[in-house]
């Protein structure tokens, strides 16, 4: 069994692999839209983001679209792996847990 990733496990990190893990290869989700999803402050979510970033789960892109500032947060493919370990590991705790009753 893999140990738990303890970047992922906080619930608000866990909250934002879980969002973007849906998305397509090259699929990217909007900082406000991801904001509503997990349900937290722009200020707590761009801490959270920081922390991803800096472990290369996500990528993490600036642009503007017009004249509006855009942020948009896809998961790398290290960040893909990390999260499906974690499940993994999530399940394996589930799975003992069941056996025993």
């Amino acid at each position: 069994m893999n140990g738990v990733n303890e970047v992922i496990h906080q619930a608000v990190r866990l909250k934002i692999m879980a969002a973007l893990n849906v998305l397509s290869q090259d699929g990217a989700l909007e900082f406000t839209r991801l904001k509503n999803l997990v349900g937290t402050t722009d200020g707590n979510l761009g801490a959270h983001l920081d922390t991803l970033e800096k472990a290369g789960y996500v990528a993490i892109e600036k642009r503007f679209v017009g004249k509006k500032p855009q942020t948009r947060i896809r998961p790398t493919p290290a960040g893909r792996r990390a999260f499906a370990e974690h499940v993994a590991y999530l399940r394996e705790i589930i799975d003992a847990g069941g056996a025993r009753a």
